[in-house]
């Protein structure tokens, strides 16, 4: 009898703990010195506003691999990597107004931000003044809970951090429009690269090829700026007018003073200075690649020419739906390699030697 009682208190503590979470499945690295590998976990219910959705493509971006590492800065373990993530809404709460079952959804690099401060209210997640929550290795707006990302079976969100992706998209190609597409599509908006202009795109990876796409789109003259001339024939397949060698010094020098735009998509160590001088006056040199490593630069580079270094980082929620829409509308999506994610570290050492074209995206249903 004692031990029936005390098998039913434990179901009956379990029950209570747990009545409220959603069981869910993934990869995660329990700390920045293990590999990922299989791990259960539990995610929230359904709140009134929230939607959840089953994972079908997740994308693998670089800064997965970094987070993962602890490069940028001290990682919160367990860690589920992802933030280009796709799928179909299998529940919505009772207030959800914008999506309903059966939908095509995403969700990028942020569930939630503060709502109240002057950049949210503007659209500008992304620079939340109090603090945005990141899609994994972050904290709720409760500052106390983990986030976990894309690496799993299912997640649950917010409506208003939810975006709508179009059918006639092929779902796990745009998965890294959610990351690689918005990262460079909102600089390009924000300068208004377009027509007339010359824009150098600086590396051909997961961002650089989405750059190429989206500054032909706009109507620049697109060159992009690569250590690798195996990738010249891409460059031009992706719409790409000219290519530059950049170890090559006469094809440096032949675009000296040429570009009104540079956009870097390199994340490993460069010199800035160098690219700096191929700039127009008052050109912009456009970070969205993050190094390890701080850039090195001359006040020479920047008054030389009244030019400018800036930053831009992902993008906020409208106008994330924004690209996605005008991906629809132009049938824009990143060049991807389906992989198993059982094949995700084969898959983090390829990215690193470049070898990936230009994309990998998890088929989630290989859980």
């Amino acid at each position: 009898m004692n031990n029936n009682n005390s098998t039913s208190t434990k179901d009956k503590t379990y029950y209570l703990k747990h009545k409220n979470m959603i069981q869910a499945k993934g990869y995660a690295a329990q700390n920045e010195k293990t590999d990922l590998a299989p791990w259960n976990f539990e995610r929230r219910d359904v709140g009134p506003h929230d939607v959840q959705f089953d994972i079908h493509y997740c994308g693998v971006c670089h800064s997965d691999l970094h987070q993962i590492r602890n490069d940028w800065f001290k990682g919160i373990f367990p860690m589920v990597p992802g933030h280009e993530i796709v799928g179909k809404i299998v529940k919505v709460g009772a207030h959800v107004t914008k999506f309903k079952i059966g939908d095509l959804a995403g969700t990028g690099c942020l569930v939630d931000s503060c709502r109240t401060c002057d950049n949210c209210k503007d659209g500008l997640e992304q620079y939340c003044v109090n603090g945005n929550s990141g899609t994994y290795n972050s904290l709720e707006q409760d500052k106390k809970t983990p986030t976990y990302g894309g690496y799993s079976n299912t997640i649950v969100v917010h409506e208003d951090f939810v975006l709508h992706i179009s059918d006639k998209l092929d779902l796990a190609a745009a998965a890294p429009l959610l990351c690689a597409g918005i990262t460079t599509y909102s600089p390009l908006r924000h300068w208004k690269v377009g027509k007339g202009h010359k824009l150098a795109v600086l590396g051909l990876g997961g961002l650089g090829h989405m750059a190429v796409k989206f500054g032909v789109a706009f109507g620049a003259e697109v060159t992009v700026l690569s250590t690798s001339p195996n990738k010249e024939a891409d460059a031009k397949k992706l719409g790409a007018h000219k290519f530059v060698v950049t170890s090559d010094a006469a094809q440096v020098n032949s675009v000296k003073g040429y570009f009104d735009f540079i956009l870097d998509t390199v994340s490993a160590p460069h010199d800035v200075n160098m690219y700096m001088s191929l700039l127009k006056t008052n050109g912009v040199h456009i970070c969205v690649g993050v190094p390890p490593t701080p850039y090195e630069v001359h006040a020479f580079s920047i008054i030389g020419g009244r030019k400018s270094l800036a930053g831009s980082n992902i993008g906020g929620l409208p106008e994330t739906q924004e690209m996605l829409d005008f991906c629809a509308q132009h049938n824009i999506t990143s060049d991807i390699e389906r992989i198993d994610i059982k094949n995700i570290h084969a898959s983090y050492e390829r990215m690193l030697k470049g070898d990936v074209r230009y994309r990998f995206v998890i088929d989630m249903s290989t859980l």
